[in-house]
């Protein structure tokens, strides 16, 4: 328990075989609650949880029945990627009533030491949802590599664009913490459970009106190997937050001007782009066309629109 609160960790873990034994003994002594979700691990993760749970070597997967032990291990009998484990988490952490539940990576990575800067701002009822920032130092983000940088800083544009929350940076960013009233809040069984899970649930958490805060922490990189394949990565994510933000537009500004604009400036740009593919094809076979004009016209004002959009949901936000 942290000042009065009871706090819970969840720890998502896919073949992190000799680093999530060391994230789980290297947590707090604060934590009441530690969920271990394995999602489908192929080498000896699930063994390395259960060592650290009650249960030594568990039967079935599923939760240990000793749910008063502070590691309860979990797993996923098919693979559903990281944001099905930190679902999984999340379901149960809200299940047993936690105050603040925190999500933490299984690759050590993450300094379990920095964990009262995440709930600080929950317990203070500063805020609802507090998430790792390495981008806005310097020094932090010194360590990071170039592609990874280069893919953040645009992956934090189009978050901002779809969540609201114009002042967080780093949307990637695994290492969080959460209320109880806002996991409450939200539809947690809709919770995309791609990796994109973090840019989804800003959105979700915007729609509700939940406070958001950002917590500078160092980039860190050791031996671990992604498992992300950026092939997929980047198109499911950008199709997801293009979805997610159609939806907070629907659901918090259907009959806004804020929605308008934004509306306007999406059905310009693709209006744009479909009468520039046109025109482009009329001069592969010289033909004249006045599809050009028509879509420097239709990107000017979708341009104009999502300018608007964006002034407006600033104001808001």
């Amino acid at each position: 328990m942290y000042e009065g609160h009871t706090i819970g960790v969840v720890v998502p873990a896919y073949n992190e075989e000799g680093f999530v034994g060391d994230v789980l003994d290297s947590l707090p002594d604060f934590v009441d609650r530690v969920y271990a979700v394995d999602d489908a691990s192929t080498d000896g993760t699930w063994d390395e949880i259960c060592a650290h749970s009650a249960i030594k070597r568990a039967p079935r997967a599923g939760v240990s029945d000793d749910t008063d032990s502070q590691v309860v291990a979990i797993r996923h009998e098919q693979n559903r990627g990281a944001g099905g484990a930190i679902k999984t988490g999340y379901l149960a952490a809200r299940n047993d009533g936690i105050d603040v539940t925190v999500t933490i990576d299984a690759d050590g990575q993450m300094n379990p030491g920095m964990m009262t800067r995440f709930i600080d701002p929950i317990v203070t009822d500063e805020a609802d949802y507090a998430k790792g920032n390495r981008l806005s130092n310097p020094e932090y983000r010194h360590d990071m590599p170039r592609f990874r940088l280069i893919g953040n800083y645009l992956l934090t544009g189009l978050t901002r664009i779809a969540s609201g929350y114009w002042d967080v940076t780093d949307p990637q960013n695994g290492y969080t913490a959460i209320s109880i009233a806002a996991l409450e809040a939200i539809d947690l069984e809709k919770m995309y459970e791609y990796y994109g899970y973090c840019n989804d649930i800003l959105v979700k958490l915007n729609v509700a009106g939940m406070r958001v805060v950002d917590v500078d922490m160092p980039a860190t990189y050791g031996d671990e190997e992604s498992s992300i394949k950026y092939g997929d990565y980047i198109p499911k994510v950008s199709l997801m937050l293009l979805r997610t933000f159609l939806w907070r537009l629907k659901s918090r500004y259907r009959t806004h001007p804020l929605g308008l604009a934004y509306g306007l400036g999406v059905v310009g740009v693709l209006l744009g782009v479909v009468l520039g593919v046109r025109a482009f094809g009329a001069a592969l076979i010289g033909t004249k066309s006045s599809d050009a004009r028509k879509s420097l016209a239709s990107f000017a004002v979708g341009t104009f629109g999502v300018l608007a959009g964006i002034i407006l949901d600033r104001r808001k936000n």
